[in-house]
């Protein structure tokens, strides 16, 4: 049990470094927080301070997920863990808690989306992949980040039942409950942006700019 809290508070911490707010106060002189939706995240970046700057937010934020993945892998064969499977899932619930709730910066973040790209890649490169490359279609055709975004958390539970190969450990072991915790993580982040989606006055992004 000790290994799983250590493991929570470790994957923690590193999704409450948040790159926005980091990055937009180097390079813009402002917190991104302040500017645009208020949201400290890439698609806010974007909007608010530029393509550079929403670049490297959306690679640190992935790589958070990466890490914390990368760390409960490393703990769990160093100290012999006997459900390497619940450790991973204790480690990307709680990265992208981090990177929603970030003790760092006043529990004020992002909506854990390119955090939960990360993890959802080092889980199971497959579905990974295909909610990426879902998400992205749907972003394309409707210009909304949000709605890709969502749609991508809501398929991930949908493909853990049919597809039970590819997983970093433990095939398939207790990856539904994880899935589903996730997935109402995004949409719970999202929740105005659905009503607005709903209402037809979402924000569309220009790929153009």
């Amino acid at each position: 049990m000790t290994l799983y809290v250590v493991m929570a508070i470790i994957a923690y911490l590193i999704g409450s470094i948040n790159f926005s707010v980091i990055i937009s106060k180097k390079v813009a002189g402002f917190d991104v927080r302040e500017k645009g939706s208020g949201n400290a995240g890439t698609t806010n970046m974007l909007r608010s301070v530029g393509k550079g700057a929403a670049g490297i937010t959306l690679l640190c934020d992935v790589l958070k997920g990466v890490v914390a993945i990368l760390i409960a892998i490393a703990l769990g064969n160093i100290f012999q863990c006997d459900d390497k499977a619940l450790l991973v899932q204790v480690a990307g619930v709680a990265v992208v808690l981090g990177h929603t709730f970030p003790i760092f910066f006043q529990f004020k973040g992002g909506k854990g989306v390119a955090t939960s790209l990360g993890i959802l890649l080092m889980s199971n490169w497959q579905i990974g992949l295909i909610c990426l490359i879902f998400a992205l279609l749907l972003m394309i055709l409707t210009r909304m980040v949000s709605l890709g975004s969502c749609a991508a958390a809501v398929l991930y539970p949908v493909l853990t039942l049919f597809i039970n190969e590819h997983y970093i450990v433990s095939e398939g072991s207790g990856y539904l409950i994880y899935s589903i915790i996730l997935a109402i993580i995004v949409l719970f982040n999202h929740r105005e942006n659905i009503k607005r989606i709903m209402n037809g006055t979402e924000n569309r992004v220009s790929f153009k700019k």
